[in-house]
């Protein structure tokens, strides 16, 4: 069973900050990548950022702003989110592709998603 912990939504006015982390619990074999994802009403989940062994990316829209890492020894990832903007509010969704100990194949994975509201 794999369980996608996520913590640190909120309410921060326009230009704070806030850092999202998520952990991955369970037995797992090998993590491929780390994402964030999020969901605002009457929109698409958009891919927010990602972390993988290959390097980081970032929507446009938020390149410059927020910086993600990883923490391999505890399998988390992390959000840090400066200069937020309204258009910023969204239900944050993190994702991890990994591969479980048993049985051995590589399928995404999904956190219940944490509200981040930004007011102007």
């Amino acid at each position: 069973q794999v369980q996608l912990v996520e913590s640190g939504g909120g309410l921060v006015q326009a230009g704070g900050s806030l850092r999202l982390s998520c952990a991955v619990l369970g037995n797992i074999f090998k993590i491929s990548a780390m994402n964030w994802y999020r969901q605002a009403p009457g929109k698409q989940r958009e891919l927010v950022a990602g972390v993988a062994d290959t390097g980081t990316n970032y929507a446009d829209s938020v390149k410059g702003r927020f910086t993600i890492s990883r923490d391999y020894a505890k399998n988390t990832v992390f959000l840090q989110m400066n200069s937020l903007k309204p258009e910023d509010t969204a239900v944050y969704y993190c994702n991890a592709v990994l591969v479980t100990q048993y049985p051995r194949y590589e399928a995404p994975y999904w956190g219940q998603g944490t509200q981040v509201t930004i007011s102007s």
